[in-house]
């Protein structure tokens, strides 16, 4: 039976650049309801009060997914379900979910995203139109995350521009400035550092100051994150994949997203302004591994966070 204080939290590897330690305080991490179901025991793995997002994919029953906020709220977590709009029937369906979730685990933040599906089922098509019902205003949630993408999203822009992501951005930053919504942008993963950075710069130049949660793709085996970087339409970096599936020396070693944090991390360090505040892993080579990478490399996810 589990024990019901949270688990010492274990040093970093000695080291590891102050700077990489900084940014990686205050991260969050993501699971799914049947990934969360093979983990025996969260306490084992996070710190108490990590934020949690509860990805929700097209099929996943609601009644998983309360399942899993209840279980990851009663262990101390911070829970941020997803709220796909495009596979939300109607506003009906948008209330049910908002009341589930607060009625059975006291959710009070959500990450609104399009989703992953080409065509809605119902009313909604967009993040924006969910913002617009009210309804987690109303509900008294306290934070509203929103999804960013450094290297674009061609379902949103099959051209490959910007246009309509920008303009969906815009219209964001517009709502953040009219309500009392604490809002962030989470991301896609990338590999690159160099686009991130560039994309959060211009985002900043255009008067867009939300919060960035970058998206990172934790340690994984390399096939595995080519496999998830075609499903998501990873962009330009997934160069860097395709250069370390050449190089035989490191072909068959798990890839770790050392590189590209610790580049971060030396610009936010260098440019205490720049806009990206914390990091989001995505653990495509499993929670343990990513949980155990983050500690290793100084992370606290427990730090308290601003967005």
């Amino acid at each position: 039976m589990a024990l019901l204080n949270f688990r010492k939290k274990a040093d970093a590897a000695p080291g590891i650049a102050p700077e990489v330690q900084s940014f990686l305080q205050g991260y969050s991490i993501e699971v799914m309801p049947r990934t969360a179901e093979k983990v025996e025991d969260f306490r084992d793995l996070l710190p108490e009060g990590t934020r949690v997002y509860i990805a929700h994919i097209d099929g996943t029953d609601i009644a998983d997914m309360v399942a899993t906020a209840a279980r990851l709220a009663r262990d101390g977590y911070n829970v941020m379900p997803h709220f796909p709009a495009r596979i939300i029937k109607d506003q009906a369906t948008l209330a049910d979910w908002i009341a589930r979730y607060q009625g059975e685990a006291n959710v009070t933040q959500a990450l609104l995203l399009a989703g992953g599906v080409s065509q809605p089922v119902g009313a909604f098509d967009s993040s924006m139109q969910l913002l617009e019902t009210g309804l987690f205003d109303k509900a008294g949630f306290t934070r509203l995350h929103v999804a960013g993408h450094p290297e674009g999203n061609r379902d949103i822009d099959p051209d490959g521009s910007m246009k309509n992501v920008g303009d969906a951005l815009r219209w964001k930053q517009k709502f953040s400035e009219r309500t009392d919504a604490r809002m962030a942008l989470a991301t896609q993963f990338a590999f690159d550092p160099d686009p991130i950075i560039a994309w959060a710069d211009g985002l900043k130049e255009a008067g867009i100051d939300l919060p960035i949660h970058i998206g990172i793709a934790g340690p994984a085996k390399l096939q595995t994150l080519i496999k998830f970087a075609i499903a998501c339409g990873v962009g330009p970096s997934m160069k860097v994949l395709q250069k370390r599936a050449m190089d035989v020396t490191k072909l068959l070693l798990p890839y770790e997203p050392t590189d590209v944090i610790a580049k971060l991390a030396a610009h936010k360090a260098a440019h205490p302004d720049f806009n990206i505040e914390q990091v989001h892993f995505f653990p495509l080579g499993g929670i343990k591994a990513n949980a155990e990478w983050a500690t290793q490399n100084g992370g606290d996810a427990t730090k308290p966070a601003n967005s």
